[in-house]
């Protein structure tokens, strides 16, 4: 069940989103599956937000992590285990771009079928 603020912070995400995205309903859907399950706390879907107090945003946008893995073989596995796991602080191939060292495993707050709609519709953002 929705709370306002959430439906009002999905509202404001999907109606301020200039990327293109094909299909609203899937749109909407994965837009609440992210809210629900904390992505935004870290991650937003354009290109250039910042995060808390004007800095880098402490995860990737997903229009970055589209661009970064468009056509590159095992995309989707790998990006959905890195979901589920969370990923080595030590091995960051974002560095300089977020403020965040690593993503934690977040098996607690999504499913792994969930997850994997989720970054399958992540791959398919342009901007």
């Amino acid at each position: 069940m929705f709370s306002i603020a959430k439906t009002v912070a999905l509202a404001a995400l999907i109606l301020g989103s200039s990327t293109v995205m094909a299909d609203a309903k899937l749109d909407k859907e994965m837009n609440a599956l992210a809210l629900n399950s904390g992505c935004f706390i870290c991650h937003h879907v354009e290109s250039g937000a910042k995060g808390p107090n004007g800095m880098p945003p402490i995860g990737p946008n997903w229009e970055d992590v589209a661009a970064r893995y468009k056509d590159q073989k095992g995309a989707l596995e790998t990006l959905t285990k890195a979901v589920m796991q969370g990923t080595n602080p030590y091995a960051s191939h974002w560095k300089d771009k977020v403020t965040g060292l690593a993503m934690p495993p977040n098996a607690v707050a999504i499913k792994e079928a969930d997850a994997k709609k989720l970054v399958s519709w992540i791959l398919a953002l342009k901007k």
